[in-house]
């Protein structure tokens, strides 16, 4: 009773206040705001979240807004203490590779030493675990032979049904990345079962492009995949780089109708994903 006494004492006070504040938000809850439609239509531009940062171990605390380091990485991978590793199909928020005082919100698709192949409108993994992996756990109708391995063809599209591909118009990705490899993370190549190739200004025959996830790796990809610039690009996120996980969102607001988006205030990111999209 007399140390919850002298916390309750400390916590009223303007010092006890300001220590509480920055351990929370070093050590358990940040607040982030998605600032595009990269994760549309699970996650839409306006929504207000709190994130878990203790979701994948303690990240190393930074001064915020300056994203500075307050103490050394003594372990080398960004993290005070490590924790669980990113999992296939969670939403996960990191650092941009390419600059870590940007925060990025995306799903991870893959970790290390899968396998993916993209295609128009199709995202193909060989999971590590291998074929009988495979066979065990996705449907028959799902798993093409490819290369003479098995390939899950868009493993989580019907289990989350925000993630989706442009439903409509010629706008994709693929065709870019095609017809622009040196932007891409992901090498064209040619598989014969797949056919329909097209031919490079050196006659080299492609139809989609490969990439082999490096071990302690995340590919991380926009559940609005022809609307996200994600791994496809810049490539594979090392657990360094892992801040956290969304939790709430507790506000959103749609910029285009100037109106707050009651039904989403409250909600839990990881139950709200698996709601059918109403925007």
């Amino acid at each position: 009773m007399k140390f919850l006494k002298a916390l309750h004492r400390f916590s009223s006070t303007w010092t006890g206040t300001i220590i509480i504040v920055l351990f929370l938000i070093f050590f358990v809850v940040q607040s982030f705001v998605i600032p595009s439609g990269s994760m549309k239509r699970t996650m839409h531009e306006g929504d207000f979240l709190f994130a878990k940062k203790f979701a994948y171990g303690t990240p190393i605390p930074t001064l915020p807004w300056l994203e500075i380091p307050l103490v050394p990485d003594f372990n080398n991978n960004g993290h005070l203490i490590e924790g669980d590793k990113p999992q296939r199909e969670d939403i996960v928020i990191f650092r941009y590779p390419k600059d870590n005082k940007v925060h990025y919100v995306k799903r991870c698709v893959a970790t290390g030493g899968d396998e993916l192949l993209y295609t128009n409108k199709h995202l193909l993994i060989h999971f590590a675990e291998g074929d009988e992996y495979i066979k065990k756990n996705y449907p028959a109708n799902k798993i093409l032979t490819l290369r003479g391995k098995l390939w899950v063809d868009n493993p989580y599209m019907e289990k989350y049904p925000g993630i989706q591909y442009v439903p409509k118009g010629e706008h994709s990705i693929f065709k870019l990345l095609l017809s622009q490899e040196h932007m891409a993370d992901m090498s064209a190549t040619y598989v014969q079962e797949l056919g329909a190739p097209v031919y490079n200004v050196q006659g080299r025959p492609m139809n989609a492009l490969y990439k082999k996830v490096e071990k302690d790796h995340y590919y991380m990809i926009g559940d609005n995949r022809d609307n996200s610039n994600d791994s496809r690009f810049w490539g594979s996120v090392s657990y360094s780089l892992i801040v956290g996980q969304p939790w709430v969102i507790y506000f959103s607001w749609d910029s285009d109708t100037k109106k707050v988006r009651w039904d989403r205030v409250g909600r839990a990111v990881n139950t709200m994903q698996f709601d059918e999209p109403t925007y």
